[in-house]
């Protein structure tokens, strides 16, 4: 929101400076990004009169000018050819620094001096509105009336300064100039002199239109709609007044009437726009879009809209997209001579979707996403009357009022003694009292309880905790004191969950692999694959359009990440995320969704950490070591049995991930008809709850000695049937090998001749090693014969020598 210091002063005592009264504003909660000095590149611009025009006496097409500007008469040098004696022109003076940041010096041209510099409408940065048709392609001449000697800044009304607000969602209200004149007057202590419709309750003494109804089909959309018929219309340039205004908030000047529209929903906060009143066939419907329906904008562009598309239109077309832009057939032209402005609530959601949709921002959409004082509609329209007859471009004859639905006055309790305990200072209720006079709040008072009625436009305060930061801001954040926390309890640290996220991601992260984030939000069909999609929760109001659900599986966001990552040639891949996924009821019910959090990996390409710079295809094995990292670092033991899912993983190249019996994930390489989706190769992925895995993990770190004696390797290798796991076996050999069996590891599986068709053959590597003593050949011999035994008996297996 851009504020004019000059039109500011106008609604409010305001003495300060510019960049004072963006301290205090910003002191008081709405901050000021930007202070713009409109007279910038003007301050040594002033109006000069051609005295005399003579040939320069060394050069053809050089003039030497005496120009008088006021004080003094200084000569300067031009070339322009456009220039007569007794022209009023733009000088400016040494030392000045333009708009075109081009600075001023004195110079000497062809052994003549000159002190200055005559300004054409380009250096100046001015559009066309200034100067006479003479200035084309030379310098800016001016009218005859332009008094010498005066600062072309004040000539031109730019003496003033711009006030860029950085509003947050919570503060509508300030997107109305009258509401800025309403913060400023309660920080300052300053009383406001507004208009007087902007006074709640006033009320537009006008007939009821009788040849024109508003027809409101879905009051979700639209609470109230008010339209005013306006004759005897006269299109014309507005008043330089008002269009100085509209330039110092950015918006375009270009008739009165349009003007009058815009002018009055920058001061008022009410959007507004104005219909051929004589091109609008029967009644006003506001409604939503037909199928296939389609609309021309104002900038000339048909569109086609969807049936979710809130429209204006009459009894035979639509006349306006709601709240976004207005329709060709129904602009105002030169030739209107009758108006209907019509003052409206439209949804927030059902604007701010449509337009995204159409590509279409503006202020008036802005303020309707962010959502306008209902009670003010026909206000708003009433200023409208006042500026018609004022400038004389209409007269107002009728109004037509359809109100669907008027939110209540809000009433909010406010204790003082409470507030004080919430602020952390000791307040009279003195204090509070006056600082709900400076809001112009309405309030009665029992006994320390102030029962405070919330004017219309303040829809951001609903609870005695708002109306508390409004003390906070007016008495100043600076009287509540900086204090330390009291108690025991005074160093913070992270929660056992916090701790476990941190080392999780700790381990990943060693292992190589790259943390990302992606959105919480993702395709309902690829969440639908991945995860579930009767739990997967919609969305109103989407990110994009294509992101309509929550996720109920990291793996689509991951998924996205690689494939742009490949797509830009980047062939080293291996992310991970740790967030979490929300599941909604299957029947929903008023009830949060649930948050399961989760960790998931994707790796695709070739790995280039290799410590020869040898790089290796990522694969399963990747990321089934990553899973063995894990489960070491928290102490548990993970199974791996054969995945279910076989749509969405390769069927010889993924597993299930146990943890004690429970599925708690899965590992693998994604289907080869999906890796055509994503555009990926040989991708693999997996992902994990990690509630089980938090729940059963060792919360201790378990520390042994370095062993000072030698460890016995032994391999051995034996043949068993085809379906036998050889996880299975290792379990076995660790339970008969006892202590003294530090390690075993599989080194190699091997089926083929002279190994029968139904039979493999699994190599170990055997470790063993005492923390006390240095073991025998005779006694591992003995123990590695007992373990042979054993796998022998329960496995069926032969040794293979």
């Amino acid at each position: 929101m851009k504020v004019s210091l000059e039109w500011l002063r106008e609604l409010v005592d305001v003495d300060q400076s510019a960049e004072d009264l963006a301290e205090t504003l910003t002191r008081g909660g709405i901050e000021v990004e930007e202070v713009e000095n409109l007279n910038k590149g003007f301050e040594k611009v002033v109006i000069g009169e051609i005295v005399s025009l003579t040939k320069h006496p060394d050069a053809d097409r050089l003039w030497v000018c005496v120009v008088n500007v006021g004080q003094e008469e200084v000569t300067i040098v031009t070339g322009a050819q456009n220039l007569l004696a007794g022209d009023r022109i733009p000088v400016a003076m040494v030392g000045a620094t333009l708009p075109n940041e081009l600075s001023i010096r004195k110079s000497k041209l062809r052994g003549v001096v000159s002190l200055g510099m005559l300004c054409s409408r380009e250096e100046l940065l001015l559009d066309g509105t200034v100067g006479l048709d003479r200035s084309e392609g030379g310098i800016l001449v001016l009218p005859q009336g332009a008094p010498i000697g005066e600062n072309f800044g004040h000539y031109l009304g730019r003496e003033d300064s711009v006030l860029d607000l950085e509003l947050y969602p919570n503060r509508p209200d300030c997107l109305a100039m009258v509401n800025v004149a309403r913060e400023v007057a309660s920080l300052t202590k300053k009383r406001p002199h507004l208009p007087k419709w902007a006074e709640q309750n006033q009320v537009l003494s006008l007939p009821t239109a009788q040849d024109l109804r508003i027809i409101i089909e879905d009051e979700s959309l639209c609470w109230r709609y008010a339209g005013l018929i306006v004759e005897d219309v006269h299109i014309a340039p507005s008043p330089e007044w008002m269009q100085r205004r509209l330039k110092a908030a950015g918006v375009r000047p270009i008739s009165n009437i349009v003007d009058i529209t815009n002018y009055c929903m920058l001061e008022m906060g009410q959007p507004l726009h104005a219909f051929d009143r004589d091109k609008i066939r029967g009644d006003v419907h506001v409604r939503a879009a037909y199928s296939g329906e389609k609309i021309r904008t104002l900038d000339g562009v048909e569109r086609k809209l969807q049936t979710d598309t809130l429209l204006i239109a009459d009894d035979h077309q639509a006349l306006a997209v709601a709240g976004v832009m207005g329709g060709l057939d129904s602009e105002v032209t030169q030739d209107t001579r009758r108006l209907m402005i019509e003052s409206a609530h439209f949804s927030g959601v059902s604007v701010r979707r449509t337009s995204r949709r159409l590509g279409l921002r503006s202020e008036a959409s802005n303020r309707f996403e962010k959502g306008v004082d209902t009670h003010g509609i026909v206000a708003t329209l009433g200023r409208v009357c006042e500026l018609l007859l004022d400038l004389g471009a209409g007269r107002p004859v009728a109004l037509v009022d359809e109100v669907k639905k008027l939110p209540p006055h809000r009433q909010v309790s406010l204790s003082a003694e409470h507030t004080s305990t919430v602020l952390g200072i000791e307040l009279k209720t003195v204090e509070i009292r006056q600082v709900l006079e400076d809001l112009n709040f309405k309030y009665e008072e029992q006994a320390g309880l102030f029962h405070v009625e919330i004017p219309t436009y303040r829809s951001d305060i609903e609870i005695e905790e708002d109306l508390m930061e409004e003390v906070a801001r007016l008495i100043g954040y600076e009287r509540i004191p900086t204090t330390l926390p009291q108690g025991d309890q005074t160093q913070g640290r992270r929660t056992p969950e916090q701790e476990f996220r941190r080392r999780l991601r700790k381990t990943l992260a060693q292992s190589g692999m790259d943390e990302v984030m992606t959105y919480t939000f993702t395709r309902a069909a690829t969440d639908a694959q991945w995860g579930s999609a009767k739990h997967s929760i919609p969305l109103l109001n989407p990110l994009r359009e294509e992101l309509s659900v929550m996720r109920t599986s990291l793996v689509p966001g991951l998924l996205d990440v690689a494939s742009r990552n490949v797509a830009r040639r980047n062939t080293d891949v291996s992310i991970f995320e740790i967030g979490n996924t929300y599941w909604g009821e299957e029947q929903p019910l008023q009830k949060l969704p649930r948050e399961e959090l989760r960790v998931a990996g994707v790796a695709v390409g070739k790995s280039g950490r290799h410590w020869l710079n040898q790089s290796t295809d990522y694969n399963f094995y990747y990321l089934k070591g990553i899973m063995e990292e894990v489960a070491r670092e928290f102490g548990l033991k993970l199974d791996y049995r054969r995945a279910e899912n076989q749509g969405l993983l390769h069927p010889g190249r993924s597993t299930d991930i146990y943890l004690l019996n429970q599925c708690i994930g899965f590992l693998g390489e994604i289907h080869p008809t999906l890796e055509k989706e994503w555009e990926l190769e040989r991708v693999v992925v997996f992902e994990l709850e990690l509630a089980p895995l938090f729940a059963r993990m060792r919360q201790t770190v378990r520390a042994h000695s370095i062993p000072r004696f030698p460890a016995i390797q032994r391999d051995l290798a034996v043949v068993v049937a085809m379906e036998t796991s050889a996880d299975a076996v290792m379990a076995k050999m660790r339970k008969l090998g006892g202590e003294l069996l530090q390690q075993v590891e599989i080194f190699d599986v091997y089926t083929g001749k002279p190994i029968p068709d139904d039979r493999k053959s699994l190599a170990f590597s055997l470790r063993y090693q005492s923390l006390e003593r240095t073991l025998t050949d005779e006694e591992v011999n003995l123990l590695n014969s007992r373990i042979l035994e054993g796998i022998q008996q329960e496995f069926g297996a032969e040794w293979r020598k």
